[in-house]
């Protein structure tokens, strides 16, 4: 990773808020294409050594996109996030939750609201992430559940990613 690039997570109790501005060293067409592409999110969605896997993505409002991250001991975490509103190249929101094979939401974890914001300035993009939990105890069980760590590592196998990608 490139440690000039911007990188900010902070946790708001008081507003049950996770945000997360992210600064990438690629435009925001590609940006925005690893956001939003099953093949590419599959490359850098789960944290090392989980691997992400698609089993469906339809990418416009009131669609979804189906995923499982996978353990190196396959050990299968299924994951939903329903799309509410898209600006295509600028903004993109949707609820996330834990879910079953079928896509049935886990009642058991929290379900969380992403408001994904993309800007392009010269040679880069940053991504402007508010995340928005029904109550503090969801925000601070996302929390325990190790998830700067985990998104953060996320963060990086998508700079290696689009360094890749801008070859």
């Amino acid at each position: 990773m490139n440690s000039n690039l911007l990188f900010d997570f902070s946790v708001n109790k008081e507003n049950k808020t996770i945000h997360v501005k992210r600064e990438f060293a690629a435009n925001l067409d590609l940006v925005w294409k690893a956001w939003t592409t099953a093949e590419l999110l599959d490359q850098w969605w789960a944290p090392k050594p989980y691997r992400n896997q698609t089993k469906s993505l339809d990418f416009r409002e009131g669609g979804h996109w189906l995923y499982a991250m996978i353990s190196p001991k396959e050990e299968i975490f299924w994951c939903k996030q329903d799309y509410k509103e898209i600006d295509l190249l600028a903004s993109f929101s949707g609820l996330d939750a834990f879910c079953d094979e079928s896509g049935n939401i886990n009642p058991d974890f929290p379900r969380s609201l992403w408001e994904n914001h993309f800007s392009e300035e010269a040679d880069s993009t940053t991504v402007n992430i508010t995340i928005s939990y029904d109550s503090l105890a969801d925000l601070e069980k996302t929390v325990e559940m190790g998830f700067k760590e985990g998104f953060t590592m996320g963060m990086q196998n998508l700079d290696e990613l689009l360094l890749i990608l801008k070859k």
